[in-house]
């Protein structure tokens, strides 16, 4: 099949009505697609953020997020969604869920601890000599300095999430990587329009993602912090 061919197909078929509404079909599949991306980023924050800010508030922790970004990278997400359903876990969205979340770890764990780490000395010397405690210190000065960071690492996390997600059709955990596996069960010359559709809106889905968190973040981070916010992208890169 020619490319031109693909991609008239690929515009034909996403301009069919039914595969918008059908059951199956894209609604249903991006509704599954999100629902499970947003899962595992919450997941993943549950875990990361809280063991990255306090060993960041520590300041003993560098080794410890290196090593768990280490291997938490090393380990491939097509492994963890083939050998998580053969646990109690089963089949389906939870070892998904599970496994994207595996994933969304490192960029989370390394600004959580970054961000905390890069407050000015000068900033804790001041607010330990106003008689603020440790907890103190973390909730009212630390975390507020690494609101920049923090959202960073989840804007990464999520749009990594989000086109990794694709991946759940191999383990029958929907969303629109479905639509992209139905494309290759039928022969190229059928089905090549249908996956050139899917994997067009996977990619349209995490650039939408993209770009309302990055919204998102401008509005939630302070106006003298925003600044700050753009090193706290460049952080989320080397950290990732």
């Amino acid at each position: 099949m020619s490319p031109g061919t693909a991609v008239g197909q690929a515009v034909t078929w996403l301009n069919d009505p039914l595969n918008w509404t059908n059951p199956g079909g894209i609604l249903d599949r991006l509704t599954e697609h999100v629902t499970i991306s947003a899962a595992a980023v919450l997941l993943g924050a549950v875990v990361a953020w809280p063991l990255g800010v306090w060993l960041g508030h520590s300041g003993r922790g560098g080794a410890v997020v290196l090593a768990v970004s280490n291997v938490t990278l090393a380990i491939p997400t097509l492994a963890l969604l083939t050998i998580l359903p053969l646990t109690f876990l089963g089949f389906g969205q939870r070892p998904v869920i599970v496994a994207l979340s595996v994933f969304a770890v490192p960029p989370l764990l390394a600004n959580a601890y970054t961000g905390v780490r890069s407050v000015d000395p000068q900033t804790r010397d001041a607010a330990r000599g106003m008689g603020l405690s440790g907890w103190q210190l973390l909730t009212r000065v630390e975390l507020p300095l690494a609101v920049p960071y923090l959202a960073a690492g989840f804007r990464t996390a999520a749009v990594q999430v989000v086109a990794t997600a694709a991946l759940a059709a191999f383990v029958n955990g929907g969303g629109l990587g479905q639509i992209i596996a139905a494309g290759f069960g039928l022969s190229i010359a059928v089905g090549g329009g249908q996956v050139l559709a899917g994997g067009l809106l996977v990619a349209l889905l995490a650039l939408a993602v993209e770009g309302l968190l990055a919204l998102v973040q401008r509005v939630l981070t302070p106006r003298p912090l925003r600044r700050a916010g753009r090193s706290g992208d460049g952080a989320v890169t080397a950290g990732a």
